[in-house]
């Protein structure tokens, strides 16, 4: 019959103890040998007994074992850090991912259940503070373009003038269209929640009436 199952647990009588000890001390000494041979491997192995003896053995240097393990380990742990880093960046990412998702769904009027008053008016008075700047900025835009509309007109104007001079000499441009020196100007319709409206127009020509001529027939 085979030999029954060793359980793997400290032997309490310390002369069995150290019998098993010496046995397998050998035994594994033995084996890092034949590793070492076999498969060409840099093997080192330091044992402490009980009674703190020291049983080594290396097939070069312990010393070269030993600092080629604190570099590779040092290697190691250097390369696991940024990993870790990354995935601690990672998930403070993902988390201020969600509660960014949550604030939109919030603000679009979606999943308020759960807030108390206070936090619905802190929801409401964001919501104005931030159609208040919108506005501002629609209005500043609509500014600009009629500013600037406003300035394309006075070259047209200009540009007019000086084509008249061209074509008429000195005289005068309010004789020949009857117009005022400004020809075109802007309106501005503007109702309450409405678009603007903006309206190129012309000034009206001014009414000159020409008195008849009395010719008296003389015979």
């Amino acid at each position: 019959m085979g030999r029954g199952k060793i359980v793997i647990r400290r032997i309490d009588n310390s002369s069995s103890r150290q019998v098993t000890f010496s046995k397998r001390r050998n035994g594994l000494l033995k084996k890092a040998k034949e590793l070492a041979i076999l498969c060409d491997a840099q093997v080192g192995l330091i044992i402490f007994s009980s009674t703190e003896k020291l049983y080594e053995f290396s097939n070069t240097s312990m010393k070269s074992v030993v600092e080629r393990y604190n570099k590779t380990k040092d290697e190691h742990h250097q390369l696991q850090n940024p990993v870790s880093e990354l995935k601690k960046e990672a998930a403070i990412l993902r988390q201020q991912l969600q509660e960014l998702q949550q604030n939109h769904r919030q603000v679009m009027g979606e999943q308020l259940y759960g807030l108390t008053i206070k936090d619905l008016q802190n929801l409401e008075n964001r919501l104005e503070t931030s159609i208040r700047g919108i506005r501002m900025k629609k209005e500043q835009i609509l500014h600009d373009e009629i500013q600037e509309l406003s300035l394309k007109g006075s070259l047209m104007h200009q540009e007019n003038l000086e084509l008249f001079h061209k074509a008429f000499g000195t005289r005068d441009a309010n004789e020949v269209n009857g117009n005022s020196s400004t020809p075109y100007y802007f309106t501005v319709s503007r109702e309450v929640n409405a678009p603007i409206h903006l309206q190129l127009s012309q000034s009206e020509p001014h009414n000159c009436e020409t008195p008849a001529r009395v010719v008296s027939n003389q015979r």
